[in-house]
């Protein structure tokens, strides 16, 4: 009677013990998951990389103060079993993993350079929802979105290049105002600031170069020969006759330039105007950024592509551009 006695009580102190662990341990990952007694810290922004597991996530959260604990964040994911992309992520310290979870599983936008605003608009639509899309469009071409390199009604060239994640409830003025941001900072990295001038031409018009030099040289090799050409034209006087530009105002994306084109009288056509565009043409690498602020010397004023590779020639006199036609030609190019 007296040993059964024992055993009971010894075997309830057992049990008593294991539920007080349980509960403990369900307590901590619960607050682990929901930090309510935790106030919310500042928004900061992660970078996950093509591969990373999602233990390397968890660190990077836990080292950035987002979250408490990156082994309850592992087995809650484990259970969840999220996927999460590459690309930048904004996030704020102390969330829960609900709200992690959202910002790292919403959807995403690649801004490459090259692309206009309205082909960014429509990647944003196909996301989104017209809806969206359409006030992203609004937005992003009326004067309520202002740059810190100018006042533009447009936002054209001024939003920086890379994946957006359109996180819960972000707006599209947000968004405009992200991109914005990662711009200015992506400029900076190449010594380009909002009061930055250089051959005379102010910081805007140096992204408007800029985007002339993206768009007509296209890879990295030829964009510092490419900008040479542009500053050579532009002291010159003359037109800087680039096919991009008026492109751009027709709404396309490379392709034959017509003669009929050549003579449509418009902003953008550089055949008939001097000077550079009345904005970019579209959205800057921070390698054309790099090109347009360290071009060469060079006495170039023509250049044109002779290699299916993307090789240029590069002339100083109009016959010896013909020469470099007449070889690309000879090549099944133009």
């Amino acid at each position: 009677m007296w040993m059964g006695s024992l055993l009971t009580s010894l075997l309830g102190r057992i049990v008593l013990g294991v539920v007080v662990i349980v509960v403990a341990a369900v307590g901590w990952f619960y607050l682990q998951i929901n930090p309510i007694f935790s106030s919310q810290g500042k928004v900061v922004t992660i970078t996950v990389h093509r591969g990373e597991s999602i233990s390397t996530i968890a660190s990077q959260l836990h080292a950035s103060g987002i979250i408490a604990s990156p082994f309850a964040f592992r087995l809650e994911e484990a259970i969840s079993a999220i996927s999460v992309a590459p690309g930048q992520y904004d996030l704020r310290q102390h969330s829960s993993f609900g709200a992690v979870r959202a910002v790292l599983t919403s959807p995403q936008v690649d801004v490459t350079a090259g692309l206009t605003l309205h082909e960014v608009a429509v990647d944003v639509a196909n996301l989104m929802g017209a809806t969206y899309g359409n006030q992203f469009a609004a937005v992003a071409t009326q004067d309520v979105t202002p740059s810190t390199f100018s006042s533009p009604k447009s936002l054209e060239g001024l939003i920086g290049t890379g994946l957006y994640s359109i996180q819960p409830g972000e707006s599209p003025r947000d968004l405009l105002r992200n991109m914005e941001r990662r711009f200015v900072q992506q400029a900076a990295s190449v010594g380009l600031t909002p009061t930055t001038t250089f051959n005379g031409l102010n910081a805007y018009q140096l992204v408007t170069a800029a985007s002339i030099v993206e768009k007509e040289g296209y890879y990295p090799v030829n964009m510092p020969d490419v900008a040479r050409v542009i500053y050579n034209r532009l002291q010159r006087g003359g037109p800087l006759q680039m096919d991009a530009t008026v492109l751009y105002y027709l709404g396309q994306d490379g392709g034959t330039v017509t003669r009929a084109m050549l003579q449509t009288q418009e902003p953008y056509n550089t055949y008939l105007n001097t000077g550079l565009t009345p904005t970019p043409i579209c959205t800057v690498s921070t390698i054309a950024l790099h090109a347009t602020l360290n071009p060469p010397p060079g006495s170039w004023l023509y250049f044109t592509l002779i290699n299916q590779d993307g090789t240029m020639r590069f002339s100083t006199t109009f016959d010896q551009q013909l020469a470099a036609e007449k070889y690309a030609q000879s090549k099944g190019i133009g």
